[in-house]
C-alpha cells in the first residue's frame, strides 16, 4: 500500500448549505476481498444533480457511511472537493467491481481536480483513512448491492 498520506483535518469554516442535504437512495458496499469482508452503507448518486452536489457542505459522515457515484458508462472521471468540509478517500472503481486507484486522504475546501488515468463506472467517497484502516487496496474486488 505504500506510505500513508498526510492525514487531512476537517475544514475550519464550512460554507453555509443554501439547500440541504439531497434525499438519495441507499445501498451497501462490500469490500468482499478486504480482511473481513468490511462494508459500508452508502448513499447513491446515480444522476447529475446528486452527482454534483456530492457531500458538499456536510461537516460530519458516520464512520461505516459513504456516497458512491455511479455513470452507466466507464470514462475516466475527475473529482474535486469544492465545498467539501470532511477529508475523504476517493475509490475508484471499474465497472465490474475492482478498485482501479485509490486517493486517500484528500484535503477539504480544494478545487484542483483529482483522479486516476483508468476509466471506471464509480467513484466512491470514505471517510479519510477508511480504507487503509480497512486493508482496502487497489486491485481487490467488491459487490455494490442497492
Amino acid at each position: 500500500m505504500g506510505e500513508p498520506a498526510a492525514i487531512a483535518g476537517k475544514a475550519k469554516q464550512c460554507p453555509k448549505d443554501p439547500t440541504g442535504n439531497l434525499k438519495l437512495p441507499l445501498g451497501k458496499i462490500v469490500f468482499t476481498d478486504a480482511p473481513g469482508s468490511p462494508s459500508v452503507d452508502v448513499e447513491l448518486a446515480r444522476d447529475d444533480a446528486s452527482r454534483e452536489r456530492g457531500l458538499m457542505f456536510r461537516t460530519h459522515m458516520a464512520e461505516n457511511r459513504g456516497m458512491l457515484f455511479s455513470w452507466r458508462d466507464s470514462g475516466v472521471r475527475n473529482f474535486w472537493m469544492h465545498n467539501t468540509c470532511i477529508p475523504l478517500d476517493m475509490l475508484y472503481i471499474s465497472k465490474d467491481g475492482v478498485i482501479s486507484g485509490i486517493l486517500e486522504q484528500v484535503p477539504t475546501l480544494n478545487d484542483a481536480p483529482r483522479g486516476v488515468k483508468c476509466p471506471v463506472a464509480h467513484v466512491l467517497e470514505l471517510n479519510a483513512g477508511w480504507a487503509r484502516a480497512h486493508g482496502v487496496a487497489p486491485g481487490m474486488k467488491l459487490k455494490i448491492e442497492g
